[in-house]
């Protein structure tokens, strides 16, 4: 079953985050604890934080970034 297409953005802001919470939890639970014992416990737990304020940004500010980028990157070339 897929979405209908009226929720792309929350699909895209769902992944966007989910990905980048999860690799951000592993990375910075590394640093501050290290490999060992646990750790993909302390990573699910740093995610479960982490996640719900990745995507609230992502909603928030999509509007922004879509508007930064616009005023930085060149349009295309017109055919």
């Amino acid at each position: 079953m897929k979405l209908p297409h009226k929720l792309t953005s929350i699909a895209f802001a769902a992944y966007m985050a989910g990905i980048i919470a999860f690799v951000m939890s592993a990375v910075l639970t590394a640093i501050n604890t290290g490999v060992a014992a646990g750790f993909l416990s302390r990573v699910l737990h740093a995610y479960a934080v982490a996640f719900p304020v990745a995507f609230t940004c992502v909603v928030i500010f999509r509007p922004l970034v879509v508007f930064l980028v616009k005023k930085t990157v060149q349009a295309p070339p017109v055919r």
